[in-house]
């Protein structure tokens, strides 16, 4: 049996195939097809604004607002990788791979 826990869990999935189905549609019709015709550079902008109001929102003490700002954020990192046709799972077997590894190990692993 599926719990509240389970569907939270896959939000980032469907939120990525409803991203996935508006990269067709009209971008007169849809803020996520207007954000990809504009390109690369429209969607980084945006992940700066919302990268710097998650910021503000810390520094001000303002839970509610940091998950706010966070899912602004997030919401435009999966419109970044649907422009490079990544998806959440590539995210998370990269995260799957780092597991149980040391930070300062995988970091220097990188150079």
């Amino acid at each position: 049996m599926a719990t509240a826990d389970d569907a939270r869990a896959r939000v980032l999935d469907r939120l990525a195939e409803t991203i996935e189905a508006r990269k067709g549609a009209d971008p007169s019709s849809s803020y996520v097809a207007s954000l990809l015709a504009k390109g690369g550079d429209a969607i980084l902008k945006k992940i700066g604004e919302e990268a710097t109001e998650t910021v503000m929102a810390s520094k001000d003490g303002a839970p509610g607002r940091v998950a706010a700002e966070m899912a602004d954020l997030w919401f435009h990192c999966l419109v970044l990788l649907a422009h490079h046709g990544l998806s959440p799972a590539d995210v998370l077997a990269e995260l799957e791979r780092r597991e149980g590894r040391s930070g300062h190990d995988e970091k220097a692993s990188r150079r």
